[in-house]
């Protein structure tokens, strides 16, 4: 027997076929999520950055009822939602600052989770995968060894020679796992750095647009004590 893939193949029993079918459907499935993320990230991106360049331009003058009043369009990305659900927040609250502004920032909170969450949707596949995958190919290379050493014992003779197709039937199975976990555990890391670095730029900019609603309420408390 030489040791090819297409041999292995050939000689590797139901079982064995089974494991590497379903670490095939594993890594099937870590790389849809992988491209699907890849889609909805990019373009959240863009839209955020969009909004940002527009919404900032009307928030630097302090005008917070035209912001309020100002329909930028559903693609606003996950910055847009976020500071839209402090905009209407702000133009339900009531005229008293400190219950405006605790109403603006749980609404800011509420939403920022909600993308949050929602960008983390398919990483827990991913995390799945590199950690299980391994484990499923163990799993085919135990019982290949276990087979292997049974055909032994029926023949009725030992050595290297004799248990060497079962034991390279065995252990192509974990090769098969660390192929798909190797992949799978680095787009995880990737895609959850993404998410933790937009989580940051959601807090900071929602931190932004806070003191924004701060000082125009307190402008128009002093304006209106003035008067």
């Amino acid at each position: 027997m030489q040791f090819t893939l297409a041999e292995i193949w050939a000689h590797t029993g139901l079982f064995a076929r089974s494991v590497i079918f379903t670490l095939a459907i594993m890594s099937i499935a870590s790389l849809v999520v992988l491209a699907e993320r890849m889609i909805v990230f990019r373009k959240a991106r863009s839209d955020s950055r969009n909004f940002a360049a527009k919404m900032g331009a009307i928030l630097a003058k302090g005008d917070l009822s035209t912001a309020a009043n100002t329909n930028l369009g559903k693609d606003v990305g996950h910055l847009g939602r976020v500071i839209n659900s402090g905009l209407t927040a702000y133009r339900i609250s009531p005229n008293n600052k400190d219950v405006a502004v605790e109403s603006v920032a749980r609404a800011l909170e509420r939403q920022a989770q909600r993308e949050v969450q929602s960008m983390k949707r398919g990483l827990g596949l991913l995390a799945t995968v590199g950690s299980t995958a391994p484990f499923v190919g163990l799993l085919g290379t135990t019982m290949g060894i276990v087979n292997a050493f049974q055909l032994m014992a029926q023949a009725g003779s030992g050595g290297l020679g004799t248990i060497s197709a079962g034991i390279a039937e065995a252990l192509i199975t974990t090769a098969f796992g660390l192929l798909v976990a190797i992949p799978a555990v680095m787009a995880y890391n990737f895609l959850q750095g993404w998410v933790d670095a937009r989580a940051v730029d959601i807090s900071e900019s929602s931190n932004e647009f806070l003191d924004v609603v701060a000082r125009h309420l307190g402008g128009g408390a002093h304006s209106s004590n003035a008067a």
